[in-house]
């Protein structure tokens, strides 16, 4: 999708705040109204906005353990891929998901309450999934950064 320097602008302050009123982000983004509605629905079908959300403070929701969870899996065929991916998207202590190359075949973002609770997610959500031959648990001690906005250039 081409995007002219306007729809950059327009693009970045959504993703900053996407509360923000037409005429707001019309005069952020040097558009009229008119246009910011036009273009906000065309990037919308175009499928480039996906979905508008809140995002919650993990810590003050309480889930205190956030984990980077990696797998490997017993055997490489299509079947396992998607009986794990299809497993994991039903977890909620699930965030993100994704395939990767080198030693382990995914790598999992999770949030859990508790030790206890991961160790409950652990053993019975991962390990015992029957495509899963290990799974390596690396713990965050504290998030350096954090954003959801792509890098559009102004």
């Amino acid at each position: 999708m081409k995007l002219s320097r306007a729809d950059r602008r327009l693009l970045n302050e959504l993703q900053l705040d996407a509360t923000r009123s037409q005429s707001e982000l019309a005069e952020l983004a040097g558009m009229s109204r008119t246009s910011i509605w036009r273009r906000i629905r065309e990037f919308e079908q175009a499928g480039l906005i996906e979905r508008q959300v809140v995002l919650l403070n993990p810590k003050i929701a309480g889930f205190n353990i956030q984990v980077l969870l990696l797998v490997a899996m017993t055997e490489h065929t299509d079947e396992n891929r998607q009986s794990f991916e299809r497993h994991v998207s039903l977890l909620p202590e699930v965030t993100e998901c994704f395939s990767v190359s080198g030693e382990r075949d995914y790598v999992l973002h999770v949030l859990v309450k508790d030790m206890d609770s991961y160790n409950d997610f652990l053993n019975a959500q991962i390990l015992k999934h029957s495509a899963v031959r290990s799974a390596s648990s690396t713990f965050v001690l504290r998030r350096v950064k954090y954003s959801t906005a792509l890098p559009l250039k102004d």
